[in-house]
């Protein structure tokens, strides 16, 4: 049977802020694999109001309604970090495959009891790390894996917002802090291009928004990796990207570079005496608005054809280790081994102290 004659995913989605709203869009009017069956978010009226705008059968203020719901064979979480673990776990428990937003949970633990449940129920569950999904980052993977360009030795990526979140969203007790929650991306690509990290080093401050330092958290930082065969890596984060959204990787390799990523969105310069200028990426939503869509597309058919997940529970725990190495690097100012960052270990930082 051909896959357009196939029953369509009924996906139930819960968290409906700023990307979550962007997931609604593209489960109910651009993945023909699904139809957004049910919506859950615990703010009063915003599931009515999503609901609405895309003709969703039924909304939700309670998640574990949506969990129980028959129509409901998937469910796809973007609700705040701090909540993901006990949703997974739950979806999981119920039979429903299950996409996570990035990071899987504040704590090792925490994504370490998905872990578990994902063995114990044999159930998909897929982690959300759309820039594999990115046409420029799967290109380059292809060619480096090729060996087109020799052996990657060094890595190189940064990560700016062209403006910082509210302090309450910057919380390290909500979204585990600048490190974790903007720096797992190039953690997760860090591991995708080169491999397992030995240790990490980091250096930061709130260097521009000082209120951010009442509910401790940063707003630039420059991380050190060595990898476990001694190659490197370095990954700058900053909130202050004034001029734009920039997102880059650049992987050094033993015949060639590879660089990803742009920073000017319209394809058009204006050229004036004595003054050359572009227009720039506005912020993340429009960078990977394809790839958002494309991987929750990957998730829709892995359901449908019963295949493994393009990225696993594994990916999301190494990447979290990785940003809790890093906070906590940046704590003492000293070099953190990440086979040191584990259980109880790897649950806190002195970064994120109040």
């Amino acid at each position: 049977m051909t896959r357009e004659k196939r029953a369509r995913v009924g996906v139930g989605l819960i968290g409906l802020g700023r990307l979550g709203r962007v997931y609604a869009r593209d489960l109910a009017t651009r993945i023909p694999e699904t139809r957004l069956a049910a919506v859950a978010d615990t703010a009063p009226g915003v599931a009515a109001e999503i609901a609405e705008e895309y003709g969703v059968p039924r909304h939700y203020t309670d998640p574990t309604n949506l969990l129980d719901d028959p129509e409901v064979t998937a469910v796809v979480v973007v609700s705040p970090t701090r909540t993901h673990s006990a949703l997974v776990v739950a979806a999981l428990e119920r039979g429903k495959a299950t996409f996570c937003e990035k990071p899987p949970a504040l704590t090792l633990e925490e994504a370490v009891a998905i872990k578990a449940a994902v063995a114990r129920t044999s159930v998909l569950f897929q982690m959300g790390f759309m820039r594999r999904f990115d046409a420029g980052y799967a290109e380059a993977k292809r060619l480096i894996d090729a060996g087109t360009i020799g052996i990657p030795v060094l890595f190189k990526s940064s990560s700016r917002d062209p403006f910082p979140p509210s302090v309450e969203y910057a919380d390290p007790r909500s979204s585990g802090g600048m490190i974790v929650d903007m720096g797992i991306h190039d953690f997760d690509l860090a591991r995708w291009f080169m491999g397992e990290v030995k240790s990490v080093h980091a250096v930061g401050g709130a260097l521009v928004s000082p209120d951010l330092e009442s509910v401790g958290d940063i707003d630039n930082a420059v991380i050190s990796l060595v990898f476990a065969d001694g190659r490197l890596g370095l990954v700058d984060l900053s909130r202050n990207g004034v001029y734009g959204y920039d997102i880059s990787t650049e992987v050094l390799c033993t015949e060639g570079t590879v660089r990803i990523g742009y920073l000017r969105e319209t394809p058009l310069f204006v050229m004036t005496r004595n003054h050359v200028a572009h227009d720039t990426v506005p912020y993340f939503m429009e960078r990977f608005e394809k790839a958002y869509t494309a991987q929750l597309r990957d998730f829709a058919n892995n359901v449908l054809d019963d295949t493994a997940p393009s990225v696993g529970i594994d990916d999301g725990i190494e990447a979290l280790r990785l940003g809790l190495g890093a906070t906590r690097a940046y704590g003492t100012k000293e070099a953190v081994n990440l086979a040191d960052v584990g259980g109880a270990q790897g649950s806190a930082s002195p970064a994120c102290s109040r």
